[in-house]
């Protein structure tokens, strides 16, 4: 446990960050799970892909994944989307 007052608050603003990135993480891995189980109807999957976009954009916004990595992701989603609708 940190002595210094500005080392105690630092642990206390990580911990509050941590949970936060966790959170946002986790909703965007639930969102593609959703989008994986709609696969099985491509109609209901578009829309599932539109939601799955947004997560990913927000997960963006929070800054807790890299916009590269987050276009990579909703490529690979629209790729397997259109394989799919074939």
């Amino acid at each position: 446990m940190p002595n210094i007052k500005s080392a105690k608050k630092r642990v206390k603003v990580s911990l509050k960050k941590n949970l936060r990135n966790r959170m946002v993480k986790s909703a965007m891995r639930t969102s593609v799970k959703k989008f994986e189980a709609a696969m099985a109807d491509p109609t209901t999957a578009g829309v599932q892909l539109s939601a799955t976009t947004s997560a990913i954009d927000k997960a963006v916004a929070k800054g807790v994944i890299h916009k590269n990595a987050a276009n990579r992701k909703k490529a690979r989603l629209a790729k397997q989307l259109a394989k799919a609708a074939l």
